[in-house]
């Protein structure tokens, strides 16, 4: 019988259990998987217990690696101050914490945890900001292709069609001021960076919005379930806006009025609807290969 000590690791042991660490941090930063709740309990008392901050007008809290990464990088951000670990801090290779131009505050995971509560995936960073300039239409770059939201409210959705419009080369994400998320840790989270690289213009009016973009040579499309043709066979022009409404009331009746078509996207399966940020990845591939080939 081996008296070996079974806590005792070998030179082997150490190697093999660092490389799965490494792929697991990988994993992590890509928010393929999360963060470990550490010192947590496993019921939802923490999360029944914890009360969010009352944050001041011009505060943000921003969190997740590559969200934080990004706002960093931003010269349009304004820093107030950086929460993060010791071990995240070294992820987010920025540099040497005295020679930022930030305060930074080395803390534990239960530290943010108090800050953000117990259900967000931090990855062990948290950054105070300022929220980003105020975007109007004038802000819109020069490019062929624009993403119009009629009133999407959920800010996971959003994150996640400001990252494929940023994918696919978007020149601004447009949305209402009213029944639209505004800017927030859940909304730069879902969005993955996406935040800091595309205008995020809340307009108040949206038909009158659509009408400034016709002024400005956009053919506006509305994608609708119930729309008469395929989106493919829909383009006209050089310069396109998509407009997709919110999951199940779709786009309202006076956005219906104001786009200069609606069109569909043909679904060969049972399921004729897909997710808003689905439908937007799949319509923005659409609009691009229709602008490469006209280009």
């Amino acid at each position: 019988m081996s008296t070996k000590d079974p806590k005792d690791k070998t030179a082997r042991d150490t190697h093999y259990a660092t490389l799965r660490r490494n792929v697991r941090d990988t994993k992590r930063e890509r928010g393929e998987i999360p963060t470990p709740q550490q010192g947590r309990v496993k019921s939802n008392k923490g999360a029944k217990d914890w009360t969010p901050p009352q944050l001041q007008p011009e505060q943000v809290l921003l969190y997740g690696l590559h969200t934080v990464r990004a706002a960093i990088q931003n010269p349009e951000r304004k820093l107030i101050k950086l929460s993060v670990t010791q071990n995240a801090f070294m992820r987010l290779e920025i540099g040497e914490s005295s020679e930022l131009s930030f305060p930074v505050e080395f803390v534990s995971p239960q530290d943010i945890d108090k800050v953000l509560g117990p259900e967000a995936i931090h990855q062990g960073v948290m950054l105070e900001t300022r929220p980003l300039p105020v975007r109007r239409l004038e802000a819109l770059k020069e490019s062929p292709l624009l993403l119009v939201l009629d009133q999407v409210t959920d800010p996971h959705n959003v994150g996640a069609v400001m990252r494929s419009a940023v994918a696919f080369g978007a020149g601004a994400l447009i949305t209402t001021q009213r029944h639209s998320p505004t800017e927030s840790g859940v909304l730069a989270k879902s969005a993955s960076g996406a935040l800091e690289l595309i205008p995020y213009i809340q307009i108040t009016n949206l038909a009158d919005a659509l009408e400034s973009i016709h002024k400005l040579g956009f053919q506006t499309i509305g994608l609708d379930s119930e729309g008469p043709a395929p989106l493919e066979g829909t383009f006209s022009g050089e310069r396109i806006a998509l407009v997709l409404g919110s999951e199940g009331k779709g786009l309202r009746q006076k956005t219906r009025e104001t786009v200069n078509a609606l069109a569909r996207l043909d679904m060969p399966g049972e399921i004729k609807s897909l997710n808003v940020s689905n439908a937007a990845a799949i319509g923005l591939y659409a609009t691009r290969q229709h602008l490469l080939k006209i280009s």
